[in-house]
């Protein structure tokens, strides 16, 4: 009777699995601080999405790990990289799955900040033409979404712009518009080896404190052009995903970051809390609050335990 009258049902459907994608071959490396999620090779990466597929979640996440880092970014949207090489070799294999890619600088620069330095600041301007540049790959390589998750103003516009002018009018945009410089982020930047080299994001990541402002920046995102929209992370902001299901009639996403995910698995090794139920009901409230999409580390088990 409980399953009968049960207002809020998940779906592996709504998850997308986030990978890390490393150069070399044969390699699936464990991430410490992450349990259960490893950085792997093209190869191994593969694999993983055929297991995906059958498992009938939504799709994938791409964050790429280059073979070499540089000031300006080129390991993000050479043809070549690491993410663009990704790509093709699913696709061959699995064409039918659905893949998003992370538009981004902050995995392939020297000092890890999201965009071009200048006098010690990222030059929001300069950043967009690399971010447009690195959408258009991936959208050449084969991604159905891009998601920037730089917080750059004017970035969705941009990268519309593009796409749309080389003729990929269907690629379509997840923004990340309500991204937080968040302390979540932690392991994270273990795993995708992005750590800033000096100073913090806060400059364009938003602060914790504004829930107006996200919906400002959630408006001006679908405004220049973005198909849907994510908020993250996802539990310190349910009251904001429920917001913008109110206001906004697209579809919405949240991210349960790195740090949320690692939290549950220490306190489940440590016995102080019971997996399938701490996963379970997490991504419960994430789903109630009114996200239709949800990017978690959970994917592969939840799946299984729905399926």
């Amino acid at each position: 009777m409980r399953r009968l009258v049960r207002e809020t049902r998940l779906d592996p459907a709504q998850f997308i699995l986030p990978l890390f994608v490393c150069p070399g071959e044969g390699i699936k490396r464990e991430i410490g601080s992450m349990p259960d999620n490893y950085q792997m090779s093209v190869d191994q990466v593969v694999k993983e999405c055929a297991e995906v597929q059958s498992l009938g979640i939504g799709g994938v996440i791409l964050f790429g790990l280059p073979e070499a880092k540089d000031e300006a970014a080129s390991g993000a949207y050479g043809e070549d990289g690491i993410v663009q090489t990704a790509l093709r070799a699913i696709r061959r294999e699995t064409p039918k799955l659905l893949i998003v890619t992370d538009v981004c600088n902050c995995e392939y620069t020297s000092h890890g900040h999201c965009g071009f330095v200048k006098d010690g600041d990222v030059d929001n301007d300069t950043t967009l033409q690399w971010l447009a540049k690195t959408a258009l790959s991936h959208a050449r390589a084969g991604a159905d979404i891009v998601a920037p998750s730089d917080m750059m103003d004017g970035r969705v516009g941009a990268i519309r712009q593009t796409l749309d002018a080389n003729g990929f009018e269907k690629t379509a945009i997840l923004a990340y518009a309500a991204k937080f410089a968040s302390v979540f982020y932690g392991p994270f930047r273990e795993a995708a080896e992005s750590t800033p080299q000096f100073g913090d994001r806060r400059s364009y990541q938003m602060d914790p404190a504004n829930g107006r402002e996200a919906m400002k920046e959630i408006a001006f995102d679908l405004e220049e052009g973005a198909d849907m929209i994510m908020v993250k992370p996802a539990l310190p902001y349910l009251d904001l995903i429920c917001q913008a299901r109110e206001r906004f009639d697209v579809p919405i996403a949240a991210y349960q970051v790195s740090g949320e995910y690692s939290m549950i698995m220490a306190a489940v090794r440590n016995g102080w809390l019971e997996y399938e139920r701490a996963m379970m009901e997490t991504l419960t409230s994430i789903t109630r609050a009114g996200a239709g999409i949800i990017l978690t580390y959970f994917s592969k088990p939840a799946a299984r335990l729905l399926g």
